[in-house]
């Protein structure tokens, strides 16, 4: 398959996960736009923005890639969405695509704005069909960057994306509304994804990179406990289904426990296993998780 991953904000992030999944990408510089992955569902990589990631994947010249939902929605490529990859580009959350305006403006919401504002965006397609559903007819103006810059002198309000919102608050912009909250996705053509073959390895390409992403939320942790003591454990114990319980060898009444836990919670967890009599506690990363 021919395969194209995101340049810019979300490539780093992109190349840490192929890695981590275990299809680690190699080219020859960071600069190089022609990669390769060691598999043989891979036959091409090529390294593109992601603005034009989704036109591309539609018309075929690459079986499936790498995008944000905001250019999906902003081209109107036909693509097919395989599914979500649960990161951005400095957190596991979505991005959001936002309409925001000069803190000291009296517009506070979409149904303010007045007939001709001058709005400055990335995202022209997208903005003008948001607002043409809120019945706003704008002035919509192609921004190609600093688009937060350009309000209150060049335009009226701003949509640009945002994961925190700190900086549309240092530039001393206020959120009016969302137009759209934007995952990573992996997409793919639509004629690839009916041929059967191509959809098998589409799909475990998929299993991997989702995998690979769920690990980095929990951790392995074993233990050992005693009989007297094997009940209070387990009762504060998180796990995938159950955990695994083994009696230890030539040790009655011992057992070793292990189970997979949200690493969010292991800071509060472990020292509660040691109070209820938990001994030999081990933390350990994972590399993934297939359900």
């Amino acid at each position: 398959m021919r395969l194209v991953l995101p340049k810019g904000s979300l490539e780093r992030q992109t190349l840490e996960l192929f890695a981590a999944a275990d299809l680690a990408v190699r080219r020859s510089s960071e600069v190089d736009y022609r990669a390769t992955i060691d598999d043989p569902r891979v036959d091409e990589v090529r390294i593109l923005r992601p603005q034009e990631i989704p036109i591309y994947v539609a018309d075929g010249i690459f079986d499936l890639g790498i995008t944000g939902r905001d250019w999906i929605e902003e081209t109107g490529a036909e693509v097919t969405s395989l599914g979500v990859l649960g990161y951005s580009k400095s957190t596991n959350n979505p991005i959001r695509i936002v309409l925001a305006v000069d803190e000291a403006s009296p517009i506070r919401g979409v149904a303010d704005l007045p007939k001709g504002v001058r709005v400055s965006t990335e995202y022209p397609r997208l903005t003008e069909r948001f607002l043409l559903r809120h019945g706003v007819k704008a002035d919509v103006r192609l921004s190609y960057g600093a688009t937060e810059a350009k309000v209150p002198e060049i335009a009226d309000a701003v949509v640009e994306l945002t994961e925190t919102g700190r900086a549309l608050k240092a530039a001393g912009l206020r959120v009016v509304a969302t137009v759209l909250e934007s995952y990573t996705e992996l997409v793919a053509n639509p004629v690839a994804a009916a041929d059967p073959v191509k959809a098998h390895a589409m799909g475990q390409l998929l299993t991997l990179l989702q995998g690979a992403l769920e690990a980095r939320t929990q951790v392995l942790v074993k233990l050992n406990v005693s009989d007297a003591d094997l009940e209070r454990v387990i009762a504060v114990l998180p796990s995938m289904k159950s955990p695994t319980v083994s009696q230890l060898f030539g040790e009655a009444g011992g057992y070793a426990l292990e189970t997979v836990v949200p690493k969010s919670e292991i800071n509060v967890l472990i020292p509660e296993l040691k109070d209820r009599g938990a001994t030999d506690i081990i933390e350990l990363a994972l590399s993934k998780i297939v359900r």
